[in-house]
């Protein structure tokens, strides 16, 4: 099963344990865009991307589940 950049978003925020309004806070964003983000509704933009991963340290491959296999 691949998991999906809203599922991705949401583990790594819960893992982290941060609310959804923390992880906007560290974002610049607000807390509605990251439940829109974790439930799928919206997609965040490249820059706002960027943001999530350089807050996870991690590649937006990670981030949005792209598979090589």
């Amino acid at each position: 099963m691949k998991i999906t950049f809203a599922e991705n978003l949401k583990m790594l925020r819960e893992n982290s344990k941060l609310t959804q309004q923390q992880l906007a806070d560290a974002l610049h964003t607000t807390q509605r865009k990251v439940s829109y983000w974790e439930s799928g509704k919206i997609e965040p933009d490249l820059e706002n991307l960027w943001k999530i991963c350089d807050y996870f340290d991690i590649s937006i491959d990670e981030l949005i589940g792209r598979s090589f296999f």
